[in-house]
């Protein structure tokens, strides 16, 4: 249950997102969950691994998660005209990397977080250095799908290289973030959005990216992707950020409220939270305006947009 003694992030509801719209995002990413889900359920690779090792990699990708970067991953292809199916080993892959990222962030070392998705964190539910070697396999195990896919090899290339660089940008936002480093001549709302659009918005921005390769998408696709996925990416930290302030550990699943007492930069800390929806609103609409030229093809990643920027959890 939200505080009521502030403000919550879907009082202020950003244009675009009625509650029809926001159920068929709900759908939409309700269905990428169960596709993503049972692909990496029945991945072999798990068959190749040691049990305890193969156990504590399948809890940390399949228990529970919104799926969202496997989702822009079938949605942008689909928008581009490509096939869904032939998107999910890239879908898997993404997820893997975006799994891994949590499990480390969760060690003792990071964020030392007990809770994630409602469950215990690996490392409470498998040991510190399980967890650790845990994520490195989900790291690897990316990777290894990328190269194993059914496509030219040339199209495997390009996605393990964007998928690689994209990684490293994650990384590099991560350690801005939590070990400082920022270059200090920008001002501060710079700093922050260069944090989130590495931290978060590097895997956002890449599945969409992912997605439209597969379906080797145009110039002018890829462009409004590109442009979309940068949006969304800003708008779903800030978001993040809100919940942080709005919302109750029961409800979202992990812990709230440690960004501010560890004195790490936030949205509603710099801008304070109604300037803060309202850039939830601006980059809803930019993001939007990004795939109008997709017209109705678009439609579905304007529906999970329009989701992202009410979402309670």
């Amino acid at each position: 249950m939200s505080n009521p003694s502030k403000p919550n992030p879907t009082e202020s509801t950003p244009a675009g997102s009625d509650p029809e719209t926001t159920a068929r995002g709900t759908a939409l990413l309700d269905a990428a969950a169960r596709d993503v889900e049972g692909w990496l359920d029945a991945w072999r690779g798990w068959d190749l691994l040691p049990e305890h090792l193969a156990e504590a990699g399948r809890y940390g990708v399949l228990s529970g998660g919104k799926r969202l970067r496997p989702a822009l991953v079938l949605l942008a292809c689909e928008a581009c005209g490509g096939d869904r199916a032939a998107a999910l080993p890239a879908a898997a892959s993404i997820e893997l990397v975006h799994c891994f990222s949590l499990v480390h962030d969760d060690l003792p070392a990071m964020d030392n977080d007990a809770l994630r998705r409602g469950q215990p964190t690996l490392h409470v539910h498998s040991g510190e250095a399980m967890a650790i070697l845990a994520g490195d396999l989900l790291l690897a195990q990316s990777f290894q799908i990328l190269a194993a896919g059914d496509w030219p090899a040339d199209m495997s290339a390009s996605l393990v290289r964007l998928l690689a660089d994209r990684t490293v940008a994650m990384v590099a936002g991560q350690v801005y973030d939590t070990l400082g480093g920022v270059p200090e001549d920008l001002d501060p709302t710079a700093q922050l959005t260069l944090i989130h659009r590495n931290k978060t918005g590097s895997l956002i921005q890449c599945a969409v990216a992912m997605g439209a390769r597969v379906a080797q998408a145009n110039e002018q696709q890829t462009a409004a992707l590109d442009r979309f996925g940068d949006a969304i990416g800003i708008m779903f930290q800030i978001v993040d950020d809100l919940l942080d302030v709005t919302q109750s550990e029961a409800h979202i699943g992990k812990a709230v409220g440690k960004d501010a007492q560890r004195g790490h930069p936030t949205w509603p800390g710099l801008l304070g939270s109604e300037a803060s929806l309202s850039e939830v609103q601006r980059l809803l609409a930019e993001a939007i305006e990004a795939v109008d030229t997709f017209g109705t093809a678009g439609t579905n990643l304007r529906d999970l947009a329009a989701l992202l920027a009410v979402r309670t959890r």
